[in-house]
């Protein structure tokens, strides 16, 4: 059994949904807290999976929505790298003080949501999953039919800011689909080149970008909870 709390977070001009998913135990637990993609949310199937699957392994799970997606204020077409990394910030901040978590946390994130967790992580230090993540957003800034990327956000691609993915970064696990038909699988063998060990990079055989087959999804699922057993233990 599982224990969901629903919250709203405040920031400066608006507010971010949150939810967060416990295990039904008399303890306090680390957690992990779970980054979407762009034109997502975090109740896509997938975060619905972690919530269900990381609780029973012992794990909380915080899933949310950034600035513009979902639940949370504001427009996606307004929103940088650096304001989603601002977003994650103050999750965690946020959940410091939660009476039932001990202080730990770990990162996951899909696409751009991977992204963007691996800025955090070179921020925090935090052990960190992602899943068909891209290693530099060249491609995505030559889309021109996506109404999700604004002004701001080719702006600060523009300027060089957020434009590769950090390097050196530890304890980075990188979940790669061998048959990512939107994020080339050159991305996943990227990242895992500019990691600092210890980092390991799994192939899901014909994952595709939003692991769609549930096979694949629970792979995905089992492999990072493998991840977070060995560093959150």
């Amino acid at each position: 059994m599982t224990a969901e709390e629903r919250a709203t977070l405040a920031l400066p001009g608006g507010k971010l949904a949150l939810v967060l998913h416990l295990p039904d135990a008399p303890r306090t637990v680390c957690c992990v807290v779970a980054c979407h993609g762009l034109a997502a949310s975090k109740d896509s199937d997938k975060y619905l999976l972690l919530g269900q699957e990381l609780p029973r392994a012992g794990f909380a799970l915080a899933r949310f929505d950034f600035r513009g997606c979902g639940e949370s204020t504001g427009r996606e077409d307004e929103t940088t790298i650096a304001t989603r990394i601002e977003d994650v910030s103050a999750v965690l901040t946020a959940l410091e003080s939660h009476p039932r978590l001990d202080g730990r946390f770990g990162l996951l994130g899909s696409s751009l949501g991977g992204f963007v967790a691996l800025f955090v992580a070179r921020e925090t230090g935090l052990p960190v999953v992602t899943w068909n993540a891209p290693s530099d957003l060249s491609q995505l800034s030559a889309r021109a039919d996506s109404p999700s990327l604004g002004a701001a956000f080719r702006t600060e691609f523009a300027a060089g800011s957020h434009r590769h993915a950090p390097t050196g970064i530890t304890r980075h696990l990188v979940i790669q689909g061998d048959r990512d038909d939107v994020v080339d699988v050159a991305h996943g063998l990227a990242l895992y080149r500019v990691a600092a060990p210890p980092c390991e990079l799994a192939w899901i055989r014909g994952g595709d970008h939003r692991l769609s087959e549930m096979a694949h999804r629970l792979e995905a699922v089992t492999r990072s909870r493998d991840w977070f057993l060995r560093f959150l233990p």
